[in-house]
């Protein structure tokens, strides 16, 4: 592409042309974009779909059952479920000191939550929080005594 410096001072010409043929003209760059987003969206769907694989592959593994709610959640929940409980067996069991008996309690508890939903809000969740987080939706499900619930 050909650019008009008699506009820029003189002593700013030179220093102009080298920062311009150090960059791509407008068309190539817009190419380049184009072709960065195109390979970015295909780049996310492949991280997403072998995350989902693993995912998948986890809860077979441990009988976690299928996750409830609209088509659209499914997905989104089963990755978000798969990564909350695999950083909470990170936090509390190989890096901390809970034994097999406390990481199977908590996996009782987690086998409860059957909502996809519920996962999806807790995928920003500190994983040692995990258990808490479980007994509170334990206790939502079973009701409270607020008769206007």
């Amino acid at each position: 592409m050909i650019h008009d410096l008699s506009d820029r001072p003189a002593d700013k010409r030179a220093g102009f042309a080298r920062w311009l043929a150090a960059r791509d003209c407008t068309d190539c760059w817009k190419a380049a974009r184009e072709t960065d987003t195109e390979s970015k969206e295909e780049w996310l769907a492949a991280k997403r779909a072998a995350e989902q694989e693993a995912a998948l592959a986890w809860a077979t593994q441990f009988g976690m059952p299928q996750l409830e709610g609209p088509e659209k959640a499914l997905d989104w929940g089963e990755r978000s479920r798969h990564q909350l409980m695999t950083a909470a067996h990170t936090a509390l069991v190989a890096e901390g000191s809970w034994d097999d008996a406390d990481w199977a309690e908590l996996e009782d508890k987690a086998r409860a939550v059957t909502r996809a939903g519920w996962w999806i809000d807790q995928r920003d969740a500190e994983a040692t929080d995990l258990l808490e987080l479980l007994d509170a939706a334990a206790e939502a499900d079973h009701g409270t005594e607020n008769p206007f619930r």
